[in-house]
């Protein structure tokens, strides 16, 4: 007995049904989040945004963004930027030698060499920050061992300063810039650095015409990240730069827990917020240009 074959319209009607079904769960399921995020994202934003534009009689002001953008204040967001820069710089360079070595290691000992970069990462942030201060303390272990040697200035001034900052919170930044380098690095096809090898190409011409833009994109991310993290990172700046070097993240709280400065506090978080949306939007804007130039390279 033959069996009856549905009409086209039939299967059509049944395969709309069973997608209006799933996109009403998958709404159902986004309920959840949406509130979530609503909660415990946006609506703190939007207070701090009406907190930071309240004037002391309860009106519409600028004057904290004008008094955070100027003199004493201006100088800390400006500080802040450049050791947020500093440390991304600084990440990316010990970053890339670390995860160029990782990528190069068989799975195993990769595995290894991983789990000693981020493991470090788990540990208490005050705990590594006063390991760091001892460490770079004027009779600490790198400054015994610069005078042991007898480097020209020993001991160093590591501690307290921008110096001191930059190397702590890059040890705090590396494992994010690692992680990122060492999946982009592995992705890269062996081949092509091969072949470019069988037709005479000198191993610097492979690393900078081949392998370089091939990881170009893993280093603007790792980069960016690093910079957008430290620019709100507080606990080792606050530590390791003591009063003569001041961060944003460190006002902030002396704002608030020192001198009851809510508004002017909450100015300086909308323009953290807002350098970081830059960012993200850079980051953002690099990965569409990327993807038109696959797209075109394609068709062509």
């Amino acid at each position: 007995m033959a069996g009856t074959a549905l009409a086209p319209g039939k299967v059509r009607v049944k395969t709309s049904e069973k997608r209006g079904h799933r996109s009403r769960i998958a709404l159902v399921n986004a309920v959840p989040v949406t509130v979530f995020l609503l909660v415990l994202f946006v609506y703190p934003i939007i207070g701090v945004l009406s907190l930071s534009l309240e004037g002391d009689s309860g009106g519409f002001t600028l004057h904290w963004y004008a008094d955070a953008l100027s003199g004493v204040n201006l100088s800390v967001l400006m500080s802040t930027l450049r050791i947020s820069a500093e440390t991304a710089v600084l990440s990316l360079l010990v970053g890339f030698v670390l995860a160029h070595a990782i990528a190069r290691m068989r799975p195993v000992f990769a595995a290894l060499a991983m789990l000693i970069v981020v493991v470090p990462h788990f540990i208490s942030a005050l705990v590594r920050t006063y390991g760091w201060i001892i460490m770079l303390g004027e009779h600490g272990l790198i400054n015994t061992l610069l005078t042991s040697v007898h480097a020209p200035g020993a001991p160093y001034s590591l501690l307290y300063n921008e110096t001191g900052v930059v190397i702590g919170t890059t040890s705090v930044m590396l494992p994010y810039t690692v992680l990122v380098l060492q999946g982009v690095m592995r992705g890269v096809d062996g081949r092509l650095l091969a072949a470019a090898a069988g037709f005479g190409a000198s191993r610097l011409t492979i690393f900078t015409r081949i392998y370089l833009p091939l990881v170009a994109p893993g280093i603007g991310t790792a980069g960016l990240l690093s910079f957008i993290l430290c620019l709100g990172y507080y606990i080792t700046p606050a530590l390791m730069g003591g009063d003569k070097q001041t961060v944003v993240a460190a006002l902030i709280d002396q704002q608030v827990m020192k001198q009851d400065q809510w508004n002017s506090a909450a100015a300086f978080g909308v323009i953290l917020l807002l350098l970081t949306f830059a960012g993200l939007g850079v980051l953002g804007l690099a990965k569409l240009r990327r993807k038109k130039t696959a797209a075109r390279r394609s068709s062509s």
